[in-house]
């Protein structure tokens, strides 16, 4: 396997073509003419162009000059030769590409091709969907898979929220068994940590009133200790390990699916929190025959059963930058939807229940130890305050064996953090990787699951802004939408799609515009080790950016979610523009 060089190395050699071409642009930054001219690339002229500099300042322009992957300068009156193409872009708004600090990008291409109950409005409804796109397989294909009993095909879909439902609760196998008495179904919630599923996947999973929960996870039972069909966190492997795994022809149509829709959204590099040893050989082969058409920063699964080998692998990075692994995500806790986030006091609508460690208290200082003592970064899920303060003393342990790697680790999420815990995330250098939108769809449910006093250090984004910690900012698709303009909306409204509630919600926790942009560029960059590589528009960096159809820093703050991608350009190519401009 291709090894990436020493990160100072490349760093340097970055940085040393970034200063020189600065020197040649600055009268560009400055709006002043210059007398310097380029013979080659394109120029964009009329552009009302934004981005960030590295102190997080807003700057404008009205041209860009790039030659073939790489920017060139930036300002106001570049002069270029005759050579030099020519593109009017009539006074369009252009931004640096965004980046998504937290996604799973098969999961995504998967969910576009399968069933979605994102609005799914009761669990009847949610089965109605399911029944109607059945009907659609039925349709075009000679073998549906409710016509009989086979066990190799499955229905699998995701995106049901009984918060969202008039009654509230949770779904049972007796709707799917009525439906699907022969055909195993496994339906996750919309975060991902719980299933539904029949009687029949029951059946092929083993699982009995008889079965125990497995540590970490909790299989539902009813009042007579039988399974409901619910299955929570890591029971929810008893039953997925029995699901055909995707061929590759399956993860080919899952990432084309993603990356026509991450590119429709102006999203030109993805964090992806979480791939099997499969997914990640499948994206070195298609990095290195130049077919991946945007840029992904992939976390190894601490959970796959080969990740030892994988670190002694080491770093990968491809020559033109489309992919970067030099990451492990692990997960901490459930989420606080399910109730298996982690607590350090009981549920206030749940007394008896304080969430799920997905991960042991016990094998925490292993799994750190192995991760960061290979020179890897550990982006570490926690929800609940429990979950994120156990994740904090064990950096902080683990940190004091392997000094020479304390820089740049992070906590995925960081939805519910005790006040007094806060300032640690500064003070040990870990970064909060958060996700906008959660907050505006976890609010209607978020002060029943914890009370308003653990509000304070929930969905904090302008208190960890305020002591000085990055926020790398993303949406966490599939579980929430991946328009990247929903969640500059929430961050800055903390309203959602509606724009309610009026004052928005823990309204002190909002952030500025800039602010907001910030954490789905530049800070997201400097998440990923690559602020030298992407997130702004500047001479040296790669030309990733978007063009949009609205100016996102004059309008009035409730228009942007309704913002619209024209263009989107990875690496100098235009990968996307809007049939109707």
């Amino acid at each position: 396997m291709q090894k990436s060089p020493k990160l100072s190395h490349f760093k340097g050699k970055v940085f040393l073509a970034f200063f020189f071409i600065s020197m040649l642009a600055i009268a560009g930054h400055a709006n002043s003419a210059t007398s310097d001219t380029w013979d080659e690339g394109i120029r964009f002229n009329n552009v009302k162009g934004y981005t960030l500099n590295e102190r997080g300042e807003l700057v404008e322009f009205s041209q860009m000059l790039i030659k073939d992957d790489l920017i060139q300068a930036i300002g106001h009156d570049l002069k270029v030769g005759d050579k030099a193409q020519q593109k009017d872009m009539k006074n369009a708004v252009m931004l640096p590409g965004i980046i998504d600090a937290h996604g799973h990008i098969l999961g995504l291409g998967e969910n576009l091709l399968l069933v979605d109950l994102r609005d799914s409005s009761s669990e009847e409804d949610a089965v109605a969907k399911i029944k109607a796109h059945v009907s659609g397989i039925s349709s075009t294909t000679e073998s549906p898979p409710s016509e009989k009993n086979n066990e190799n095909q499955w229905i699998i879909g995701r995106g049901w929220n009984q918060v969202l439902w008039p009654n509230k609760q949770f779904p049972s196998k007796a709707s799917l068994d009525k439906a699907f008495p022969d055909t195993p179904v496994m339906l996750s919630r919309v975060d991902g940590h719980a299933d539904w599923v029949n009687s029949k996947a029951l059946e092929i999973a083993g699982i009995t009133g008889n079965t125990p929960s497995p540590t970490g996870g909790e299989i539902v039972k009813d009042e007579n200790g039988e399974p409901t069909g619910l299955l929570i966190d890591n029971a929810s492997y008893l039953v997925a390990k029995h699901v055909p795994q995707a061929s590759k022809e399956n993860l080919l149509q899952q990432l084309n699916a993603a990356s026509d829709h991450l590119l429709s959204l102006g999203i030109t590099s993805a964090h992806d929190a979480g791939i099997s040893e499969t997914v990640r050989d499948l994206f070195i082969a298609l990095a290195e025959q130049e077919t991946l058409r945007f840029r992904i920063y992939a976390m190894l699964a601490a959970t796959d059963p080969n990740i030892e080998s994988m670190l002694q692998d080491g770093h990968y990075a491809d020559k033109n930058g489309f992919l970067s692994i030099r990451s492990v995500k692990a997960y901490g806790d459930g989420a606080l939807g399910s109730r298996g986030a982690a607590l350090l006091a009981p549920y206030s609508d749940d007394p008896d229940n304080m969430g799920l460690l997905v991960t042991p208290e016990e094998r925490l200082p292993m799994l750190f130890n192995t991760v960061i003592g290979a020179n890897f970064q550990l982006n570490f899920h926690a929800i609940g305050d429990r979950a994120n303060r156990l994740a904090l003393e064990q950096f902080a342990r683990s940190f004091k064996n392997f000094p020479e790697n304390k820089e740049r680790h992070r906590i995925e999420h960081a939805q519910v953090v005790a006040v007094e815990d806060i300032p640690l995330f500064k003070e040990y250098g870990v970064i909060p990787s958060m996700q906008p939108t959660h907050a505006t769809s976890d609010m209607n449910m978020a002060e029943d699951r914890i009370g308003k006093t653990r509000l304070k250090g929930a969905y904090a984004w302008k208190t960890f802004l305020e002591q000085g910690s990055p926020i790398a900012f993303g949406s966490d698709f599939p579980v929430e939408l991946a328009n990247p303009f929903h969640g500059l909306h929430a961050a800055v409204t903390r309203q959602n799609a509606d724009n309610e509630p009026e004052e928005g919600w823990i309204p002190e926790e909002s952030v500025s515009v800039i602010e907001a942009f910030r954490g789905f560029t530049i800070d997201a960059a400097y998440a990923g080790f690559q602020e030298n590589l992407i997130g702004s528009l500047e001479p040296g960096k790669k030309a990733d950016f978007i063009v949009i159809d609205r100016d996102i820093f004059a309008i009035e703050p409730k228009e942007i979610r309704d913002t619209k991608v024209i263009q989107t350009w990875v690496n100098g190519n235009m990968m996307y523009q809007d049939e109707a401009h």
